[in-house]
């Protein structure tokens, strides 16, 4: 795990250099162990160093034996070991045994072609000095984050985080103003756009290709198919996801260095540290967080139960509210762009602690949106098969979940009451695209507290053109692949740049075995009566995880997703003076986005700490760090310090 950072284009000049080196600066807490420069008259590339495997050598950037080939590269290939035996039989002769020159070498030999074959997590930029051509690429998932921007005289300016681009005298801080109505829509913002102006991340499974300083391709090199695998029985389904889950757990155990695991309590970090304390000669130590205020923050139970069946060692992080003043500023700093949620904090802090005693972390992230498990698909499926009985249609042929198959598992939907009585007021029985986007839309909390203009009302059709883009891919024949498709290509990015962060902040490397294309892949071929048997959750990944978890938590229903106790800090002390200072200030009224009143009203009167105040907080505080402020590099430690 990395920082990379370059300019590329015609006559690469001392300044130019200088900056990248203030870029490594910026990128340093991702990368604390070594850092490295190279360049000539049309390519300059930064890397900042963590060392994980091979820590004695692998130094980046990494030559071809050569000289004609230079890499910088973020992340780690998984299969390296057996990618590395299949080039040495083509006659590759290695020097290290890091799995960054294995990476190096199969550019070298494959191009891009390797690119779907790797096993892993990636953004790098492999530059041919020869041909001056450039091959910039992000991993099948965009586990690891690449951004770049192209500057006034036409060079190519690319980063692993955008304060660093920033750094550029030529790079404004500026926000997009239809990036931040996406944002409003559906906290994060579609395809290649960012907060930012003029400034695009590379979308997952993507490469773009450079050629003489200018860009010449941009393409997508790898997408889960959806098409239904009509063959196979439930019991060939369950066996092989084993077998892969397995294999990826396995591979991602490889280090150099100490690792340990995320634990939530929840089904997905618990079935990660479960196989790696299967396949490690000693125990793992797992992290958990939780809170103090009460039971409804507190499922240590589950956790615990996991170590006492796994043999797993059990650390506890128990975050406060004064940490939460005083760390917020700084995530949102180390976020670039606002937070989706306040669970960012809580994530920081586990992330801290195993910092402390690891230097690698598995976690579950990605089980919900592969395997099913968001309330949300139940609610949109619940109403897809009630269209069917109804009106005697098939509108997904044989792929539809039947109304008789998902009433027996309906007690799920009890707590959500209130949300299903909103969600059917209107619409009901529309386009699965309107009905889902309904379910993801948050422009109608924000529109109660934004200023006129900020959302004008003919924005949201056009968002709901570009969402449909993604959401009516061609393949996905029925609404839980389109539903599971769409967050894939879109929710999974906004967590994992939030993964990302909360674990380079503090120099750990957190690593998502269940992100792995082959896995993602098999259960996307799977007919989706079987992989959503009755409207259950998740349903293949907990008949796998019977033989190794306990039974309370495999079936538990109870899952929380980390709730922060806002509402009882908002009552009084820190949290409430900081909210109140951050949102009523001079700055924040003059901005022009949110309603003082309305928003004095939530937080004074209804002593509220919802969505609508998350949101106006976090992005308050983004424009006070980001657009009100300079990042000169003067303040680039101050910031964070």
């Amino acid at each position: 795990m990395c920082g990379i950072c370059g300019i590329l284009g015609s006559g690469i000049n001392d300044k130019d250099i200088h900056i990248t080196k203030d870029m490594m600066e910026a990128l340093a807490h991702r990368g604390p162990d070594g850092d490295g420069i190279s360049h000539d008259d049309r390519y300059v590339f930064g890397h900042r160093r963590l060392a994980i495997i091979d820590v004695e050598s692998g130094q980046q950037p990494m030559f071809s034996a050569d000289q004609r080939y230079v890499l910088t590269y973020n992340g780690e290939i998984y299969n390296y070991v057996e990618l590395r035996e299949e080039l040495e039989q083509k006659g590759a002769v290695f020097t290290t045994s890091s799995d960054s020159e294995v990476l190096l070498q199969a550019l070298m030999y494959y191009g891009v072609d390797v690119l779907e074959r790797l096993d892993g997590m990636f953004a790098f930029a492999f530059h041919d000095t020869v041909e001056n051509e450039t091959i910039i690429a992000r991993d099948h998932f965009g586990i690891k984050p690449l951004y770049y921007t192209v500057l006034d005289g036409g060079k190519i300016m690319f980063a692993s985080e955008i304060k660093a681009l920033l750094l550029h005298p030529d790079v404004e801080a500026k926000r997009s103003p239809y990036a931040l109505q996406q944002y409003l829509t559906f906290q994060y913002c579609l395809g290649d756009l960012c907060l930012f102006e003029g400034i695009h991340k590379l979308k997952p499974g993507q490469f773009m290709r450079v050629k003489n300083g200018a860009i010449d391709q941009v393409q997508s090199y790898w997408e889960a198919d959806y098409t239904i695998d009509e063959h196979h029985t439930g019991q060939y389904f369950e066996q092989r996801l084993e077998e892969l889950l397995n294999q990826a757990v396995k591979r991602q155990l490889r280090s150099d260095v100490p690792l340990g695991a995320y634990l939530s309590g929840g089904l997905d970090s618990s079935i990660i540290t479960a196989l790696a304390s299967k396949h490690l000669d000693e125990p793992i130590d797992s992290f958990h967080g939780l809170f103090g205020e009460g039971p409804q923050y507190d499922e240590s139970d589950y956790a615990k139960a996991v170590c006492e069946h796994t043999g797993a060692r059990y650390n506890e992080t128990v975050p406060g509210a004064q940490e939460f003043v005083d760390d917020l500023p700084k995530l949102i700093y180390a976020l670039d762009e606002p937070a989706a949620g306040p669970g960012v904090f809580p994530q920081y802090k586990v992330s801290q602690s195993a910092s402390s005693k690891v230097k690698v972390v598995l976690g579950g992230q990605g089980g919900d949106e592969i395997f099913g498990g968001y309330t949300r698909y139940v609610v949109g499926y619940l109403e897809q098969a009630l269209k069917g009985a109804i009106y005697e249609t098939q509108e997904e042929g044989k792929h539809l979940v039947t109304l008789g198959s998902i009433v027996p598992n309906m007690p799920i939907l009890k707590q959500y009451a209130p949300m299903l009585k909103h969600f059917w007021s209107e619409g009901l029985f529309e386009d699965m695209d309107r009905r889902y986007f309904r379910l993801i839309d948050r422009s109608p909390d924000a529109a109660e507290i934004l200023q006129d203009g900020v959302y004008p009302d003919d924005v949201r059709e056009k968002i709901f053109e570009d969402y449909c883009e993604d959401f009516n891919r061609s393949g996905t024949l029925s609404y839980i692949n389109k539903m599971t498709h769409f967050d894939l290509q879109t929710v999974v990015p906004a967590l994992l740049q939030i993964e990302d962060r909360v674990s380079m902040a503090v120099s750990l490397e957190s690593r998502v075995p269940l992100l792995n294309k082959d896995i993602v892949s098999l259960v996307a071929s799977m007919p989706p009566a079987m992989k959503f048997a009755g409207g259950r959750t998740k349903h293949i990944l907990k008949e796998v995880s019977r033989s190794y978890l306990p039974k309370d938590v495999v079936y538990r229903k109870d899952k929380m997703g980390f709730p922060v106790p806002l509402k009882e800090w908002m009552e009084d002390g820190p949290v409430r003076d900081f909210v109140m200072d951050t949102l009523f200030s001079q700055a924040a009224r003059q901005r022009g986005i949110f309603k003082p009143d309305v928003l004095e009203k939530l937080v004074k009167k209804e002593f509220r700490f919802g969505r609508q105040i998350w949101g106006a907080l976090s992005l308050e505080l983004w424009h006070q760090i980001y657009i009100d402020q300079s990042l000169s590099k003067s303040n680039f430690q101050k910031r964070v310090a």
